[in-house]
């Protein structure tokens, strides 16, 4: 088996309030960053990955809602007991 060794850039909190360009640069390179407080680490910083969003596509929502239930209204009893049969008792 095939071992990886990757080194994470790391900080210290004061690094990263007084220093922060160098952050900026280590992200923009795709670098991910642990910061760290006292010694201990408190937080990782990664570079944004790509965007996969999705926009919500409301006409074709109502469509499939129309398919599946027709002109069906439901009542607040009707959706509780749904809902209930759907979680179960989550008390």
């Amino acid at each position: 088996m095939k071992q990886i060794i990757t080194i994470m850039k790391t900080l210290t909190v004061r690094d990263l309030r007084y220093d922060f360009g160098k952050v900026e640069a280590w992200l923009n390179d795709g670098q991910e960053i642990e910061i760290t407080k006292h010694g201990k680490p408190v937080a990782r910083i990664s570079p944004p990955g790509p965007k996969n969003f999705h926009p919500f596509d409301a006409d074709a929502h109502r469509r499939r809602m129309k398919e599946t239930w027709g002109d069906r209204v439901f009542s607040a009893a009707e959706v509780q007991e749904m809902r209930e049969a759907e979680l179960g008792d989550l008390s």
